[in-house]
């Protein structure tokens, strides 16, 4: 009997995933949210098996969510679901303790065996994620500017894109602003980016983050 967490700001989207689960798996629990910023105090709340999460949330990137949530919870299952194809961000995912990544376009079925493989704690991948992670391997000098960069330099790169403040982001991720300047000075140096407008640009044309 699983408890699932969702985690999408999509209601439409939502109540399909909770038929589907009710159909199709033995469930005893689902809850539901549209905001990143409730799922850790609805996971301390209401322990769950598996959490499915958006990678993009209104109010928080969902990478940002899956590192906190690894961080506290790091043997709990998170399913990443996005409308983006998963070669745009399932190595980043995984190497942040993410079991699985599917687009959201996945047929029913290949969720249903997703979800009840990675509640037995293993990792779901199908063949376009295994793919990636082998090129990722093969060819490791390949990699593109922001794949060097570390998870917090990324999550800063996000949100600079997103068009918040040095403060904003400071606040977000609880360090100092100073902190945050640090890591800007660094990723830029990194990507050979001069300023935030460059790197605006550099993320929405590798599509790092939806459009609006």
């Amino acid at each position: 009997m699983l408890r699932v967490l969702i985690a999408d700001d999509h209601p439409v989207l939502r109540r399909g995933l909770i038929q589907l689960m009710e159909e199709s798996l033995s469930v005893s629990g689902i809850y539901e949210t549209g905001k990143g910023c409730d799922v850790l105090s609805m996971l301390r709340k209401d322990p769950v098996d598996v959490l499915i999460l958006d990678i993009s949330l209104p109010d928080k990137d969902g990478m940002i969510v899956l590192a906190e949530v690894k961080q506290e919870f790091p043997d709990l299952p998170v399913l990443m679901l996005s409308i983006q194809p998963e070669t745009q961000y399932a190595a980043r995912a995984l190497r942040l303790g993410a079991a699985g990544c599917l687009n959201k376009a996945t047929a029913p079925e290949e969720l249903v065996r997703a979800l009840r493989q990675v509640a037995r704690g293993e990792h779901y991948m199908n063949e376009t994620t295994s793919s990636i992670l082998l090129e990722t391997i093969r060819h490791p000098g390949t990699a593109l500017p922001h794949e060097l960069l570390s998870e917090r330099e990324t999550q800063v790169m996000l949100s600079i894109a997103s068009g918040k403040t040095l403060s904003e982001i400071a606040d977000e991720l609880y360090i100092s602003v100073k902190t945050v300047s640090t890591y800007r000075s660094r990723l830029l140096e990194k990507m050979n980016l001069k300023n935030n407008a460059q790197l605006t640009q550099y993320v929405f044309r590798h599509k790092l983050m939806p459009m609006g």
